[in-house]
Order: C-alpha cells, then structure tokens, then sequence
C-alpha cells in the first residue's frame, strides 16, 4: 500500500492539553498505526517526550505549541490542519484551574480571565473553525472536556465551576445542532484525576483515579459517540444529586464534605 494511501486510511486525532496528565494518557490511548496523533502542549520539552513515545507506539505525530489564546494564531494553525486533512476527533483538553486566596476573597481578575479564556472561549472557537470543515466532510466528531464540578458550582473553585459548566452547557446544545450533518459531540465530566493541577485544588479529592484510567473510559465513551462521558459513579452521582436539591441542601452538604474551605497553595 502507498504512503499517499496509507495516510488517507488513518484516523486523524488532535488533542489539545496534550503535556497535562488526562491528554498525555489519550494521546497513549490513541497512539497505533493507523492514527495520525496531532498533539499541542505548552511544555515543549514534555510534548518531545510524549511525541517520541507515541511513534514508538506506531502512531504518526505532528506537535503544536501554538497559543490557543490567540485567536489570530489559532485560526491559523487550524485553518492549515484543516486543509491538509480535518482531524476526524478533537479533544479540547486544554485548560487551568484557579481558586480563591484567603477565605470570602475573590479570584484575581487577570486569573478568572485567563481561565475563561482557556477553559471556555477556546474550545468554543475551536468548533467555529473545525465545525464547518467537519460539516462539509460529512463526519467528525468533537469532544469537550467538562467537569463534575459542572454540575454544582463549589466554593473553593468557582471560576472554574462556571467555565466547565458552560462548555458542559455548550456541548449539549452543539450535539443537537450537528447531529444531522455526522457530526458526534461528547462532553467529558471526570471527578479527580490524578494531576499536578488536581494536587492544587484546595479541599477533598473522593474517588481519584489515576490518569490510564480515565483515559481508557473516556476513550470508549467516544469510540462509541456518546453524548456524555462522567466518572466515577459515586461522586458522579453525588454532584449529579447537588443540581437537583433545593439550594439550600446543596449549600449545606456541600459545607459539610468540606468543599468550602480554602487553603493557601498556588495553582498549577
């Protein structure tokens, strides 16, 4: 078979937020010979390493360390891609986390929009480049990474809470919108994954798994297009539980499991 061919016969997958713990253990997931990997990360010396060790795995692998922030360089990078060959799958997968300070103080204004920019205005400019490029191919599928803190705003992350339960929100009403052209959209809710960004989130961390591990089911709930991937189950049932309660409820088990204190530590 033709190199020509051969490529043509690969499944393109582009994972941004690759260098973080959930992106480098997809971007493992996905790595074989007949995937073409395209892997951005911010850390160029990891994204070497992560790169390497995809080839080694079978995977042809293009890197990226374009400024997803930059809407000029982003448009770019995935107007080129797309005219190469549109990426069959795109894991939006990068993002930051940020919490208040002190206790009853705010979030840094420069921090909360930083975090916005990353976490939600990104992957939504994201599907306005890659969308129509998808819709005119007929198939694709876009994935956005959520969070069970999406279902219920906590006091020690509420910046973060709010952007992942707008690209949550998003996600969801894309699937509806692209679903008649072939296009899958499948938003991500994990609990706490093992990470240096988690090991920074001040209160509890119930149910952690390791990064493989969520990996491998978040890769199955895409292979198998569905409309939303959250894990594990107890905390997923749990959180799932403090959009439903009356307010009053939520708040006051919310206070009591701890999720309303703040310490000190610095961010990832």
């Amino acid at each position: 078979m033709s190199a020509s061919v051969n490529a043509l016969l690969r499944r393109c997958v582009l994972i941004t937020g690759a260098t973080g713990a959930i992106g480098g253990a997809l971007a493992r997931a996905y790595a074989n010979q007949n995937t073409h990997l395209i892997v951005h990360g911010r850390q160029q010396a990891a994204l070497a390493i992560l790169a390497e060790a995809c080839r080694e795995l079978g995977a042809e692998v293009t890197t990226s360390s374009v400024n997803l922030t930059d809407e000029a360089a982003l448009s770019q990078w995935l107007q080129t891609l797309c005219a190469e060959h549109t990426p069959d799958i795109v894991i939006a997968n990068a993002g930051k986390n940020t919490h208040p300070q002190a206790p009853g103080q705010l979030e840094p204004w420069d921090d909360v929009q930083a975090l916005l920019d990353i976490n939600l205005k990104t992957p939504i400019a994201m599907a306005q480049h890659l969308a129509p490029a998808m819709k005119a191919r007929g198939c694709g599928q876009l994935v956005f990474i959520s969070s069970l803190a999406g279902w219920h705003g906590l006091p020690t992350t509420p910046t973060y809470s709010a952007s992942k339960a707008g690209i949550k929100a998003y996600g969801e009403g894309l699937r509806g919108l692209l679903a008649p052209y072939g296009i899958g959209v499948t938003v991500v809710m994990p609990g706490y994954v093992t990470s240096p960004m988690c090991n920074a989130m001040p209160g509890p961390k119930p149910f952690e798994w390791p990064p493989e591990r969520a990996a491998k089911v978040i890769k199955r709930g895409i292979d198998a297009n569905r409309a939303r991937i959250s894990f594990p189950f107890p905390l997923n049932f749990g959180t799932w539980w403090l959009a439903v309660l009356p307010a009053a409820v939520s708040q006051w088990i919310i206070k009591r499991l701890g999720f309303d204190h703040t310490d000190h530590q610095e961010g990832a």
